[in-house]
């Protein structure tokens, strides 16, 4: 079960890797708009964080804050990049929030024990 878990921990990375990079590369080009990178990644991390949190639960344990804080989180980038994926430029502050919204939810990962 550890080497199942571990390969889905390092894929899970590599799509907050597509999503942030994607968003830097996007950001630096002066066109703010959701590249095929970002919406990748955005569907990498939901679908592997789902596939992380399903063994973590025993039954009748509860999901814990810090999963429900992160799953929210995750849904909210993902509607994000998703709804916004055709349009030809996006708002600053919705690109921004996206950016801002992928930084929070690796910082609830690392310093929320």
């Amino acid at each position: 079960m550890e080497p199942l878990r571990l390969i889905l921990l390092y894929v899970h990375l590599i799509g907050f890797a597509l999503l942030l990079g994607g968003s830097i590369t996007q950001y630096l080009t002066g066109t703010l708009r959701i590249n095929s990178a970002m919406l990748w990644g955005a569907i990498v991390q939901v679908v592997t964080g789902i596939a992380l949190s399903a063994p973590l639960r025993d039954g009748d344990e509860p999901p814990s804050a810090k999963l429900a804080v992160k799953a929210i989180i995750g849904l909210a980038i993902f509607a994000m990049a998703f709804f916004s994926r055709k349009r030809e430029q996006v708002n600053r502050g919705h690109f921004l929030a996206l950016v801002g919204l992928t930084l929070v939810n690796a910082a609830v990962a690392v310093f929320w024990k």
